[in-house]
């Protein structure tokens, strides 16, 4: 099993900066890639960005430069520094811990953007 707690979501005005956190415990070895998804009320959730234990990390075409998703395997703690928030970037943030057969989620923290 593999525990995700996310912290770092608030209000921030458009054109501001978050950066939201990710604090990994339990089975790291069944974890295979770390990622970064959002989701909004009566959409479904959506990837912002990865970081595979081994490769490059990847985005959601929406991101276009503006997030960079980062790991410190050492304390377990994963990161999403998000630039040039957009209202559209409103959403819920959830941490995941991509595994063979399994994904595990955080709870989620929700980022709100004002225009």
């Amino acid at each position: 099993q593999v525990q995700l707690v996310e912290s770092g979501g608030g209000l921030v005005q458009a054109g501001g900066s978050l950066r939201l956190s990710c604090a990994v415990s339990g089975n790291f070895d069944s974890v295979k890639s770390m990622a970064w998804y959002r989701q909004t009320p009566g959409k479904q959730r959506e990837l912002v960005a990865a970081s595979p234990n081994s490769g490059n990390a990847y985005y959601g075409n929406f991101v276009e430069g503006r997030f960079t998703i980062s790991r410190d395997n050492a304390n377990h703690t994963v990161y999403l520094q998000m630039n040039s928030l957009k209202f559209e970037d409103t959403a819920v943030y959830y941490c995941a811990g991509l595994g063979i057969q399994s994904v595990y989620w955080g709870r989620g923290t929700p980022v709100t953007v004002s225009s």
